[in-house]
């Protein structure tokens, strides 16, 4: 359980660490910006992403996606293969993944539990090369109701530096609350407002205790004092634009304050994310199916088994992979229906957007992280093939696939979080994988 202490730094901490919020713009545009208004996802599924289940069968070249069928676990995408890349091949040994790679997963470097992220991961950077936004990061997780519970705010996929952890929101009664709270009425107004009152108490008592504390502890205390100021920063951002997000809020019902199963509250935690999305109050959206560790539940779609003991169950033909995976393909349609249906441009959100879904954990649980297999949707305005399968040899690591993405946002890499001597040890490339990109 959380105290209160705790739970008091860790909104600080989280919100120091993944407001940095723009002075000058609320929204991306190309009016604003000067450039396509691009935007990312990753969806990360925790114990692994066995390929069996995503590489149609018989395919063992990179080829079309045209004439294939799609598996089972990810049938729901078959309507979608012309926007959909299927990649096997990557690799990420070095990030020692076994349970999970942890912050190491999106970060390209060795990872574990309880230990902090060792540099920034890749949507952070993402989101700092993307045309700003209010909130230029936004991280969800999807966990158990126990978990999501007792633990409303985690950090374990995302970072923006060294030793400097995102937080997920997995409660979507505080997220709710967060984003539209101003624009709400009743109880959920009167709770956003006690808490507004109480966040700018604790910021002004913060900054006030803070000066007596010795000199060596100021520097830390003063990263939680910045966190209450974004926190309230950002709350006073939103009030300003509240009539843009009235289009935008998501219906708040009773599965907000009675969840039946856990999967209420994820499909809520989905539409407030890609609420955040569709509003433009972000243009880098991070999903943690599983929050980054090795538990998670399903039990809203029939699975009983929960936790550890998933990730030690094969994955192909399985019927409760099955159900786990056909959930996230539905839920990534959503993402894309929803994007398709809000005009951008010449053509819609979907078509400048790009959703990144593999696992924090390679291959499967207690993997090597010799194959991690990955899967693109959307094509980031015309930056990424799509409607084909690639086969890579096994000689590149995630960060090569990193090292990609920064290039199609229009930052030039020759490798992402590693020095000469890992590259020479891990990559036997440099830059991009081309077979990735128009």
């Amino acid at each position: 359980m959380l105290n209160r202490r705790r739970m008091l730094q860790g909104v600080a901490t989280g919100a120091a660490m993944s407001l940095s919020l723009p002075s000058n713009r609320l929204f991306a545009s190309p009016a604003q910006s000067g450039t396509t208004p691009k935007r990312i996802i990753f969806f990360m599924q925790n114990q692994g992403f066995d390929p069996a289940t995503c590489i149609p069968e018989g395919m063992k070249r990179s080829g079309s996606l045209a004439k294939a069928k799609l598996p089972e676990p990810i049938s729901a995408l078959e309507p979608y293969k012309e926007r959909l890349h299927i990649i096997n091949g990557l690799h990420g040994v070095h990030t020692s993944p076994s349970h999970s790679a942890f912050f190491g997963a999106l970060g390209g470097y060795r990872g574990s539990d309880g230990v902090p992220p060792s540099a920034s991961t890749i949507d952070y950077e993402l989101s700092k090369v993307l045309p700003q936004t209010l909130l230029p990061h936004l991280c969800i997780g999807m966990d158990s109701i126990e978990n999501m519970t007792s633990k409303p705010t985690i950090a374990t996929l995302s970072a923006t530096g060294a030793g400097q952890p995102i937080f997920m929101h997995s409660n979507p009664n505080h997220l709710y609350q967060m984003l539209y709270g101003g624009i709400s009425t009743g109880d959920i107004r009167l709770q956003h407002e006690a808490r507004s009152n109480v966040m700018n108490q604790i910021e002004k008592l913060a900054a006030t205790k803070g000066q007596s504390l010795p000199s060596t502890d100021q520097q830390r205390y003063g990263q939680f004092v910045q966190g209450f100021k974004d926190v309230n920063g950002l709350r006073d951002r939103l009030d300003t634009v509240a009539d843009h997000l009235r289009q935008f809020a998501p219906e708040v019902d009773s599965r907000y304050a009675n969840p039946e199963f856990e999967t209420d509250w994820h499909d809520i935690l989905l539409d407030l994310g890609i609420s955040a999305l569709t509003s433009g109050i972000t243009n880098t959206l991070t999903i943690g199916s599983g929050r980054g560790e090795i538990f998670g539940a399903w039990k809203g779609l029939g699975v009983e088994q929960q936790g550890h003991n998933l990730g030690h169950m094969d994955q192909p033909g399985n019927p409760i992979w099955v159900k786990i995976r056909q959930y996230n393909s539905r839920m990534l349609v959503r993402i894309m229906e929803a994007l398709e249906g809000v005009p951008e441009g010449s053509g819609t959100m979907m078509d400048n957007t790009l959703i990144v879904y593999t696992s924090n954990n390679a291959d499967k649980q207690h993997t090597s992280g010799t194959n991690w297999p990955v899967m693109l949707l959307g094509n980031f305005d015309g930056s990424f093939k799509t409607g084909c399968f690639t086969q890579l040899d096994g000689k590149r690591p995630i960060n090569a696939l990193y090292t990609t993405l920064l290039r199609a946002a229009g930052v030039s890499v020759d490798h992402f979080n590693m020095n000469e001597k890992l590259a020479r040890k891990f990559d036997t490339g440099s830059g991009p994988v081309k077979e990735l990109l128009v």
